[in-house]
């Protein structure tokens, strides 16, 4: 059933976008828990009702070398496949040295990810503040606590009725992701004070998070909010995003420079300087 569900998903998809006039590619090699390499491709076009819309064309295994010669013979067949050889404007795709020269290999323009830039700069820029790396490092061994002990989950959502606060998991970030890294810092602080007393009734090795700490995370989120707002907005599937990129850069530059002047923590100073 699932078989046959797929193959009438797929016929259908494919009748959709050989009505488009041009469409453009995102890209994307991935590695799964499980070490298995996988080629995602997507999909964009607009409708004859002027409507974004977006196909999942293939998330496939990719055993071979991730080179741009293997991955160009991969695109190349998924083209044909679904009949849009003649009509790519363009092709998204991350900074890879290999994805880049599949794009000139199949003579499409090709077109450097945004909020991937964007979430590369913030990393660096965390990086390169040595007090704010030490924080972060501190802030994902209490969620990983939290989050892998069920004594110190119970405690936790037991202090946060206690002090009548709203039942929230802490989050962990993801490596790959910046503003996931935005959002655990948030929800520590947000609960901050659960957090601490959790932790104050648990026999742990986890040290908490001291109170200058959690003043150094609230200034360097005031900095850091503007580019969580951006890569949301540069995230969307249902609005173009590409004639945005330089009112938001603009954007950007004036409203990180202008919050710069106004933080007081050395470590926040620290980055604001490397915008």
């Amino acid at each position: 059933m699932v078989q046959a569900k797929y193959c009438a998903a797929k016929e259908k998809a494919m009748a959709e976008v050989k009505q488009a006039a041009y469409v453009s590619l995102t890209s994307d090699m991935w590695t799964s828990i499980n070490m298995d390499g996988y080629l995602g491709v997507t999909c964009h076009y607009v409708t004859a009702e002027a409507k974004l819309a977006t196909v999942l064309l293939c998330v496939s295994q990719f055993p071979q070398t991730h080179t741009a010669a293997h991955i160009t013979e991969s695109m190349s067949v998924l083209m044909t496949d679904w009949g849009i050889s003649g009509k790519i404007h363009c092709m998204v795709t991350d900074n890879a040295a290999n994805l880049v020269a599949t794009a000139q290999l199949l003579k499409v323009r090709h077109v450097p990810c945004f909020a991937q830039t964007l979430n590369l700069v913030v990393k660096k820029a965390i990086d390169q503040t040595p007090k704010l790396q030490e924080i972060r490092q501190k802030a994902k061994k209490i969620v990983s606590l939290f989050r892998s002990s069920c004594n110190a989950k119970e405690k936790l959502s037991e202090m946060k009725q206690l002090m009548g606060r709203p039942v929230q998991k802490v989050v962990q970030e993801v490596d790959t992701r910046w503003n996931s890294t935005y959002d655990m810092l948030q929800r520590l602080y947000d609960q901050r004070e659960a957090v601490g007393a959790a932790l104050s009734n648990l026999n742990t090795e986890v040290v908490p998070l001291t109170s200058g700490e959690y003043d150094i995370i609230n200034e360097c989120l005031t900095l850091l909010l503007p580019l969580k707002h951006v890569t949301t907005e540069m995230s969307a599937e249902k609005t173009v995003s590409a004639s945005k990129m330089i009112p938001l850069y603009r954007m950007l530059q004036h409203n990180i420079s202008e919050k710069s002047t106004k933080v007081t923590r050395e470590e926040s100073i620290q980055l604001g300087r490397l915008r």
